[in-house]
């Protein structure tokens, strides 16, 4: 019985050594991006919507602002912008607190 358990040792010990394949990889997911949305009201001025886009909107043109003024008057909302969430924020909060109506933020 011996030499049956040497023999059995034996096999186990000479035999090759076989790596796993790696089942997954980790693969980065890049963080969603925000919408900033300005939606249509019945008391803000084409002007207020306006020179609000133009104030906290980074590289906002005022072609532009009036455009999505335009967009928002006329179709109801507007992006106004997108990006990572933690500016989403901030131009959500500084529009909102300038008396825009203001749609929550939407993962894109």
């Amino acid at each position: 019985m011996n030499a049956r358990v040497s023999a059995v040792v034996t096999a186990m010990t000479t035999a090759p050594t076989v790596a796993p394949e790696k089942s997954s990889q980790v693969v980065g997911q890049p963080y969603p991006n925000y919408k900033v949305i300005v939606l249509n009201d019945d008391f803000n001025t084409f002007e207020h919507v306006a020179r609000c886009l133009l104030k906290y909107i980074p590289g906002m043109t005022s072609d532009r602002a009036w455009s999505l003024t335009e967009q928002v008057h006329y179709e109801g909302q507007a992006i106004v912008w997108v990006g990572p969430l933690e500016q989403a924020e901030l131009y959500h909060q500084q529009l909102r607190r300038e008396g825009l109506t203001m749609a929550p933020l939407e993962a894109e």
